[in-house]
């Protein structure tokens, strides 16, 4: 990345300045040796003004010294060089001023300015100045030279700007494949940290959505495998001790012990549609369980828990008051949100367990009591990993109670109470 933002802008920068340095080069080359023609026609006009008329009757004339590596020379009508220093028979240029008019040649390596010398209305000579082209080129190379200086001050300029823009650049897409390898590597808190580039920004803001939806999708699949567990261990287990129990008594009626095992299969497959409901609820609003009456699941509870509160000498009753029994409650999201309850209080509660069920009104009431204490702070009992055991139960009834527009909690420490209050449905 950095490497080939780099290049990229040397490229850049080497074109435009290709672009830019070439016209210029030309520029610098025309401009110094038009300097240098027009030096050299000053020059000549200088010795114009030393020729006078007497010249064209013979007089002989002295020219005025010339400068360094300059050549200043008279030349009559003839081309015949009079005066000065040049060849002895001019061409080019000095042929072309004797028509009235300065001219300008460049042969044999020489830089010639031509300048006519009048007297009246006649041209009686031509002065003729000039300087090796050589040296024009010599103060050429110098000025590209300078330019080419120039050039690589500001090629160099140019690579640190692109390497201090390559790092700006780089970094935030380096963090960015960092956090990328750390979310690969199963660190589902790590997310991207804001740049100052926009673009880079919206990456990474895709990116942390991106992993937020991957770690709820992660987290609602643990908690489906950890409910399901949960839920379906305990049925599993007294299905299992039912079909035991009827095989080793050989005088076990086998049609109780089918019809029984035929009734905690039922009720494992309510358990098992009702943890998929509840894993589907990612989706979307949690679908609402068949109605069933209360006091249907309060029994069906009861023939489900007695035998197990009986053999370890414990009580198991349900009562709910004569106008409650008939209201209407999400079934099997109650059985399982009881099942728990019960669960609960089989394994850390005390001596006799009441199911009960008050109507209030606007709500129904299903207390799940027994007579041992609850150690557990209310705020924290519900949190998952809480607790003596998987710490799943209480937390997945409570979220099974908010799917049925309910509320489950700690009413009572001593001794312990829950309370899940349903709202009542309106008739339609």
């Amino acid at each position: 990345m950095r490497a080939r933002v780099v290049r990229v802008a040397l490229v850049a920068a080497t074109v435009a300045l290709i672009l830019l340095a070439v016209p210029l080069a030309v520029a610098v080359r025309y401009a110094f040796f038009a300097d240098e023609g027009g030096e050299l026609e000053r020059d000549a006009m200088a010795a114009v003004v030393q020729v006078g008329p007497e010249f064209a009757t013979g007089d002989p004339v002295e020219l005025h010294a010339a400068r360094p590596g300059e050549g200043l020379a008279l030349y009559d009508t003839a081309g015949r060089l009079r005066a000065g220093a040049g060849p002895a028979h001019a061409g080019g240029a000095v042929p072309r001023a004797l028509t009235g008019s300065v001219a300008q040649s460049r042969s044999d390596g020489e830089l010639v300015v031509a300048v006519p010398v009048s007297s009246g209305e006649q041209v009686i000579g031509v002065i003729r100045a000039s300087t090796r082209a050589s040296t024009v080129w010599a103060r050429v190379l110098w000025g590209w030279a300078a330019l080419l200086g120039l050039c690589l001050v500001a090629l160099g300029a140019a690579v640190i700007v692109a390497r201090r823009q390559a790092s700006i650049l780089a970094a935030p897409l380096e963090a960015l494949a960092g956090t990328s390898l750390a979310v690969a590597d199963g660190d589902l808190t790590a997310r991207a940290e804001p740049s100052t580039i926009a673009e880079i920004d919206e990456v990474a803001r895709a990116h942390n959505t991106m992993v937020d939806r991957l770690a709820q999708l992660l987290e609602h699949e643990r908690h489906f495998t950890a409910n399901a567990s949960h839920q379906l261990r305990t049925p599993l287990a007294g299905l299992q001790l039912g079909l035991e129990a009827a095989l080793a008594d050989p005088d076990a009626d086998p049609r109780a012990a089918l019809a029984e095992a035929a009734e905690r299969s039922r009720h494992l497959d309510h358990t098992i549609e009702e943890v998929l409901r509840l894993a589907r609820s990612g989706a979307g609003p949690l679908p609402m369980a068949r109605e069933q009456s209360a006091e249907d699941v309060l029994e069906a509870a009861g023939h489900r828990w007695h035998g197990a509160f009986a053999e370890d000498g414990r009580r198991l009753t349900t009562t709910w008051e004569p106008q409650a029994g008939g209201l209407e409650v999400p079934g099997r999201t109650v059985e399982q949100i009881v099942d728990i309850l019960l669960d609960n209080a089989h394994r850390h509660g005390r001596g006799t367990v009441t199911l009960t069920v008050r109507d209030l009104g606007t709500a129904i009431a299903l207390d799940v009591a027994d007579e041992g204490t609850a150690d557990l702070d209310p705020q924290v009992i519900f949190q998952r990993g809480i607790g003596e055991g998987s710490g799943i139960g209480l937390a997945l009834a409570r979220q099974l109670a908010a799917g049925a527009d309910g509320r489950l909690s700690l009413t009572s420490t001593a001794p312990t109470r829950f309370t899940l209050l349903l709202p009542l449905r309106e008739e339609p």
